[in-house]
């Protein structure tokens, strides 16, 4: 018996581990923190994902929101979680430009995540006031260039994925772009309704109904192909700018360590859950598309995605609120 019960210890510990690194995973409730409020993009992502969950692996997923500081205090809270899959982020595309918009961050954004799945993509659309006399993108850029003074156009808040996509398309045409900050998306498309701004870059999904009421004109999508929400709007990229684009994109996270099996399953489940038809109807309603990456897809997608927002975030001198 004495020698026999090193070997047993061993194995009931190799058994145990097994368990604990994915076999018997999810064995509790798991949590999905979104670091924003209730009712936006995605928080209603996440719900969807935590339904489909909840139904399929017979254990509770619950989603907590803790917003504030750009996403970064439910983001923080994430990665200082126990690192065995039951804590997971879901967030948007500020988590590729935190890092250079912000001088200091809890965390770390490489080091401090597993990055598990991209949820889904979303372009946004660049929209003018109908008083500004451009159909196309090369009108509007040959507008600007012929008035010095350039063009005010809204965002939703300094720094962010709006803000920032114009100033990429300010950028690679090479015109002049002043940019007005406002407190939230609605104010900033008020003031466009209105004529005080006069040029936005939006998500499609609220954008298109004042276009189809012809309170706005839609000149292009940000996306490298069409969205099928709006057809007819061609993409930047097809409009004189090739290899422009500017997405905003929905991913979830774990704490570093995660074992790389939960990682996996956690993954395929995602992937499982995006292919669903009512589940696709849904994130069309948002103008937004499925991921289809793997971890390690997606992974090199949030550095990659890193890099360009840094370079926009330094080209215009963008700050956080």
């Amino acid at each position: 018996m004495k020698k026999l019960l090193p070997a047993v210890l061993l194995a009931l510990g190799m058994l145990t581990c097994g368990g604990a690194s994915g076999q018997a995973y999810p064995a509790k409730p798991i949590r999905i923190m979104v670091p924003f409020p209730p009712g936006g993009a995605t928080d209603i992502f996440a719900r969807q994902i935590a339904q489909k969950m909840t139904e399929s692996w017979g254990q509770q997923v619950v989603v907590e929101n803790k917003a504030g500081a750009s996403g970064t205090i439910g983001s923080d809270q994430v990665a200082k979680s126990a690192p065995d899959g039951y804590t997971l982020l879901l967030t948007a595309t500020h988590h590729s430009i935190n890092p250079a918009l912000l001088a200091k961050l809890p965390y770390d954004t490489l080091r401090d995540f597993s990055n598990v799945a991209l949820i889904a993509t979303s372009p946004n659309v660049l929209l003018l006031h109908p008083s500004v006399p451009a159909n196309t993108v090369q009108e509007l850029i040959a507008y600007v260039k012929a008035r010095p003074g350039g063009l005010h156009y809204a965002s939703s808040s300094a720094g962010g994925a709006t803000h920032l996509t114009a100033e990429l398309f300010k950028t690679a045409a090479g015109i002049n772009l002043i940019h007005v900050p406002y407190k939230g998306a609605a104010p900033a498309m008020t003031d466009l309704l209105g004529g005080q701004v006069t040029m936005m870059f939006d998500v499609l999904s609220t954008s298109m109904p004042h276009v189809r009421a012809g309170k706005l004109k839609a000149l292009g999508v940000s996306s490298s192909k069409r969205s099928a929400i709006a057809p007819d709007v061609p993409t930047i990229a097809e409009s004189g700018l090739p290899g422009f684009e500017a997405m905003s994109w929905f991913g979830l996270y774990a704490p570093a360590g995660v074992p790389k099996d939960i990682v996996n399953k956690v993954n395929t489940e995602v992937a499982r859950i995006l292919h669903l038809a009512d589940v696709k109807e849904k994130l069309a309603q948002q103008g937004a598309e499925p991921g289809a990456m793997s971890a390690a897809e997606f992974d090199a997608f949030l550095r990659t995605e890193m890099v360009k927002w840094a370079k926009a975030v330094k080209d215009s001198g963008a700050r956080a609120d």
